[in-house]
């Protein structure tokens, strides 16, 4: 412990987060209440219970939830927890998280190897799995191949984690180290190509698996954590947890007591189940709700939002805000690199191209803004709380101490900026929500008895539009981008590319199976197609670290063969780690990329085109009755302009629309919707019709790309 202690010092002064907290007082046989639970004798309180050891990952708190969902209880514990905490206390088993550091760097996160020697079941995912190799003598190797999305691996059935399973299973994969000798009394128990998915140690109920058998992209993954859980570990499934309201509600009235409360108001299902969360726990005269139009909403947005908020008997207060968010800064790093306390005032947002500081300055003009609202009421600002309807996910990506103390900045979310972090360590924020995700609101709101319209509700992101327009005022270009250009050239028309060898060509072979390239040949010597890159940015999620990288265009001079594209989206990023999103775009085949953009910021011009885009497809999307079967559809504006003609210099003066269908369960991972099996490729092709007629707007592109690698939002 000792040891944990000093490596903790020694990584800086970030702070204990609570999950840390919870461990010490765990070391010392404390009560969890110390911990900041309610739970009054933590030693042998976790007798038969599971836990986690968190190493970063983004998917951490998924594991979490898929525990509990299979009725065991579980806990997330910081991955440098000593091993006799863990066996004193009586948990049954451990899963060690994945996460975005490297096993053999020399900052590698601290742990205690007697984990794996105290008798209890290990199952190690991803990172989890290359500790594990390394601790019992095998070694790990970052490798030339990638693996970023969906695989197929063949795994042995024979093994008791796999027990029931296919010989070949869809996994998600996320990894660029990959274990290279497998440790000694271990043997590899499944394998994608000639990679090392999963070994195992039977005798010694050890088990390590590279992908991610968490998240519903691994479609079995819930039967191998029931494998692991019950016929190896010998979990009983019998923890139920009481009414998630009723926990909610006493954290509510115990932080608050006579004390008033802003709720910020969005309109969607997150904020108003947290209102009405507020409304039942409280008298009204303590919940102030504010709805803050920042200038950014969709079409009639704040209007409706009134009314559907009207009809559940909640008044809100609408502010008009727009001119404050246009004209907003925040205060930033000198640099990137820069890690003294120095900051420097950004740019107004209306003249920002950077995306994390978008989104930054919105946070924190919220908060502003909210703070002028308190003035105008007369209210004494430390009398009052802020509510938000920040969830799990939220704080994952933002890599807040309140879910991991290691997890990788993906975005940082507007309700998790650094003013928020700040009034957080105050006590002055309620987030009765931040354990939950997206499924558990909806279903928390239908407790409430919120309407169905309400509850199932297409997320819009609180910075709304200002984060779905990329913005630019130069193109995105750098050295890699014409020898990417010739990998893209070679994947699309791979059939022909095979008959003339290419030193680039051996790098795509050995990007993929025998399989794949078989598929391959077939799709290139069926159609006709383009890929290539465009000098544009959008961030994305590759090993459990942001990216923020380019995307790939492709194009066909043939009607688009659905199927194929998306096995393209899968296999492109993986060959090319500098790419994170894959589109098709709609129209004649594209001869000539392009090499420049729109200069493009947030004008009220910009956001006119982009709010009357969103209004068509989502108009569209309601009358054909297809909301109910895509969980999201970001409509995206970008600064590209095609169809010009090189010889003739035309400036670059329009800008394309991209359709991002997206399909998922807790927005940590998820697929785009395949048109003409998801949803009606007939609603798509109307969609790309009705955009089209709008002035301005060169093209319309449709996302094939998965998350991982690509964000749901582009920004």
């Amino acid at each position: 412990w000792r040891g944990a202690v000093w490596a903790r010092e020694s990584q800086g002064a970030r702070g204990w987060s609570g999950a840390a907290a919870m461990a010490v007082a765990l070391c010392n046989g404390d009560s969890k209440e110390t911990a900041g639970g309610d739970i009054k004798d933590a030693r042998y309180q976790y007798d038969g219970a599971l836990v986690i050891l968190d190493a970063g990952a983004q998917y951490g708190k998924v594991i979490d939830r898929r525990v509990r969902e299979l009725f065991v209880q579980s806990e997330i514990l910081p991955l440098e927890t000593p091993a006799f905490a863990i066996k004193e206390n009586g948990f049954r088993a451990i899963i060690i998280s994945g996460g975005p550091s490297s096993v053999y760097a020399e900052d590698a996160p601290w742990f205690d190897p007697a984990i794996f020697t105290i008798g209890k079941p290990v199952l190690g995912i991803c990172y989890g799995m290359q500790m594990m190799n390394k601790v019992f003598g095998g070694t790990v190797h970052r490798k030339n191949v990638r693996e970023d999305g969906l695989f197929t691996v063949n795994v042995d059935n024979s093994c008791s984690l796999f027990r029931g399973l296919q010989k070949d299973e869809v996994v998600l994969l996320t990894h660029g180290d990959s274990v290279d000798k497998v440790a000694e009394g271990f043997k590899v128990v499944a394998q994608s190509g000639n990679i090392a998915a999963a070994i195992a140690n039977e005798s010694k109920k050890l088990y390590g698996v590279q992908f991610h058998p968490e998240v519903d992209l691994t479609e079995h993954g819930k039967d191998i954590l029931k494998n692991f859980l019950f016929d190896i570990a010998g979990c009983s499934g019998t923890f139920t947890v009481q009414s998630r309201e009723v926990e909610c509600i006493r954290e509510i009235q115990k932080k608050v007591g006579h004390s008033k409360v802003l709720v910020l108001l969005s309109g969607g299902v997150d904020s108003t189940v947290c209102t009405a969360l507020l409304n039942k726990a409280l008298n009204q005269d303590q919940v102030i709700a504010v709805h803050i139009d920042n200038g950014f909403m969709r079409k009639k947005e704040s209007q409706t939002v009134e009314e559907a908020l009207k009809k559940l008997g909640i008044k809100v207060k609408v502010v008009n805000a727009a001119h404050a968010f246009y004209n907003g800064t925040t205060t930033l790093p000198i640099s990137e690199e820069d890690r003294t306390p120095r900051k420097r005032i950004s740019k107004t947002l209306n003249m920002t191209t950077n995306p994390e500081e978008k989104r930054k300055i919105i946070g924190d003009t919220f908060v502003k803004v909210a703070n002028e609202v308190i003035g105008e009421m007369n209210l004494k600002p430390e009398e009052v709380y802020l509510a938000q309807g920040t969830l799990r996910p939220d704080l994952i990506e933002s890599a807040s101490r309140e879910a991991s103390g290691k997890a990788d900045v993906i975005k940082t979310h507007h309700n998790d900026t650094e003013l928020i972090r700040k009034l957080r360590e105050e006590g002055k924020v309620i987030e009765p929500l931040k354990d939950f995700h997206k499924d558990e609101v909806r279903a928390l709101g239908r407790e409430l008895g919120l309407p169905e319209d309400i509850v199932l509700r297409h997320p819009f992101p609180g910075p709304g539009l200002a984060i779905r327009i990329i913005c630019a005022d130069e193109p995105y270009i750098c050295k890699d981008f014409a020898e990417t250009n010739n990998i893209l050239k070679i994947v699309a028309d791979f059939s022909a590319s095979v008959k003339k060898p290419h030193t680039l060509l051996q790098r795509v072979r050995s990007c993929t199976s025998d399989e794949e390239q078989e598929k391959l040949m077939q799709i290139t010597s069926l159609y006709s197609l383009t890929a290539f890159l465009m000098p544009i940015k959008t961030v994305g999620v590759q090993g459990d670290c942001r990216s923020y990288s380019y995307v790939c265009g492709l194009t066909s001079k043939d009607p688009p063969h659905w199927d194929s594209l998306i096995f393209l989206a899968r296999l492109i990023p993986r060959m090319c780690h500098n790419i994170n999103r894959v589109v098709y775009i709609f129209g004649p085949q594209i001869r000539e990329p392009i090499t420049d953009v729109t200069p493009t910021f947030l004008t009220t011009g910009v956001l006119s085109t982009l709010r009357q885009a969103d209004f068509e497809a989502h108009n569209i999307l309601r009358e054909s009755d297809c909301s109910g079967k895509i969980s999201q559809m970001p409509i995206i504006l970008t600064p590209l302009h095609f169809d010009r003609d090189p010889l003739q210099k035309q400036p670059s003066c329009q800008r394309s629309v991209v359709i991002r269908t997206f399909i998922t369960n807790d927005f940590m991972t998820g697929i785009p919707a395949t048109p003409g099996k998801h949803i009606p490729e007939e609603v798509i092709l109307k969609m790309v019709r009705e955009i089209k007629k709008i002035p301005g707007i060169s093209r319309v592109m449709y996302d094939l790309t998965s998350k991982p690698p690509g964000t749901t939002e582009w920004e």
